[in-house]
């Protein structure tokens, strides 16, 4: 699944730095996940680092793009060979 963060979100910029797939952007209220490049950092961590560096805790996962650990896996090296 991807992960989505809420409107609860603060804009401290904590989580997009730590992002390895570039998925996260400031939006136009708060901070938004691109579903398109969110693996949920499968294949570069153990867990998302954007939900443990978030403060408030305001970063779920988003029940609108369910994906399965292999799709996520798919995903991932679909990007990575994009990226050449």
């Amino acid at each position: 699944m991807s992960l989505k963060i809420l409107d609860t979100c603060v804009n401290c910029d904590v989580c997009e730095p730590v992002c390895p797939n570039q998925a996260i952007s400031l939006g136009e209220e708060y901070y938004i996940i691109d579903p398109a490049l969110c693996t949920e950092c499968v294949g570069h961590h153990d867990e998302p680092q954007c939900v443990v560096v978030c403060p408030v805790e305001c970063i779920i996962v988003d029940p609108a793009h369910a994906e399965t650990r292999e799709q996520l896996e798919g995903k991932y090296t679909h990007l990575m060979e994009s990226k050449g």
